[in-house]
């Protein structure tokens, strides 16, 4: 064997083992796709499950692996004033593209994939590339006019995130992210596998499964999503106390959630101040230009109200025949 044959060996990449088709999604409604998801972390859940999207937090997630997601907020997939909606009608119109745009066959896979030695690791892919010596996967994208800043130097890291799980699961070497924004700018993105990447982010999810497999909830993290998640899964009181003036990390705890409430008092303090500095300053003026910026102070629009309590107060019966009972939600009040 010669030594030029020696080296191209030892450049090709390793072959990995291929995924697992753990299920055929076909003939699945989206209540029996859903109920397949539970059982593991898909490519769509990665950066969830290692806290790092923006939109959904290892709280939330956990809720929905575990069962406890009754309560929390449904996306109506034929709400058209959804993302989830435009971007599932998009996808085939974003894989069409990206095959006039760079020469390559695609084709669905209706399957679950699963990693061949760890279990808990799902994907799905929106299409396999077909043909190609340097790419494999096709990962279909659309961003609105808000989210469109994401995408401005680079693929956003929760895509990143995702595109690796599915590289992780499959086995394969690259994936093309084809992203529409604003429903005219086609753009495509090459990720390459990346060892390191994957390796770390298999640990963190492994953690993250461990939670799921011993009921575990995972700590809440500041997020949106976390606070719907608390409000959800503890939604009503008991009327017992929990005294914790001998635990000193939870007492540690409200001692810095005091301290910080009082650095924010004194900031939204001093941010009225300049606000009103501001404004006594523009007098009557619309707008007014600075060196860094610009503040605009307009009136808005005349509207129209219903006077509900004069309309209750000429005919009372109407609240008996339209009472409207609003669930009632825990306040969280600090007493120092």
């Amino acid at each position: 064997m010669t030594n030029a044959s020696i080296a191209l060996k030892a450049d090709r990449p390793t072959r990995l083992p291929p995924a697992l088709k753990l299920v055929k999604t076909a003939d699945l409604s989206r209540d029996q796709w859903l109920t397949v998801r539970k059982t593991g972390i898909g490519s769509s859940d990665a950066a969830s499950a290692v806290g790092l999207n923006p939109y959904k937090s290892q709280l939330e997630l956990w809720m929905e692996k575990t069962g406890r997601d009754q309560n929390l907020p449904k996306v109506d997939p034929k709400d058209q004033s959804s993302p989830m909606y435009w971007g599932t009608l998009l996808e085939s119109i974003v894989a069409a593209h990206y095959s006039m745009r760079s020469g390559h066959k695609v084709r669905r896979i209706n399957a679950v994939l699963q990693h061949p030695t760890e279990p808990w690791m799902l994907a799905n892919l929106d299409r396999e590339v077909l043909g190609a010596p340097d790419v494999q996967i096709l990962e279909c994208k659309t961003a609105g006019i808000n989210g469109a800043r994401l995408w401005k130097d680079c693929v956003p890291e929760y895509i990143q995130l995702q595109v690796m799980h599915q590289l992780a699961v499959t086995g394969k070497q690259a994936a093309d992210v084809a992203v529409l924004i604003g429903g005219q700018d086609l753009q495509i993105h090459r990720l390459e596998r990346d060892e390191g990447m994957i390796a770390r982010l298999m640990e963190l999810e492994r953690q993250f499964w461990r939670y799921v497999e011993t009921d575990t909830p995972p700590p809440a993290d500041g997020s949106d999503s976390a606070d719907i998640a608390l409000r959800c899964l503890y939604p009503k009181d008991s009327g017992t106390t929990l005294d914790l003036s001998e635990d000193f990390e939870m007492s540690a705890a409200f001692s810095d959630l005091l301290d910080i409430r009082e650095v924010l008092s004194t900031h939204v303090l001093l941010e009225a101040q300049l606000k009103q500095r501001i404004q006594q300053r523009m007098g009557e003026a619309t707008k007014v230009v600075f060196e860094t910026g610009d503040v605009t102070w307009k009136r808005s629009k005349d509207a129209s109200a219903l006077d509900v309590v004069t309309l209750l107060k000429d005919q009372p019966e109407l609240l008996q025949r339209y009472a409207l009972i609003k669930p009632g939600s825990r306040r969280f009040l600090v007493n120092a």
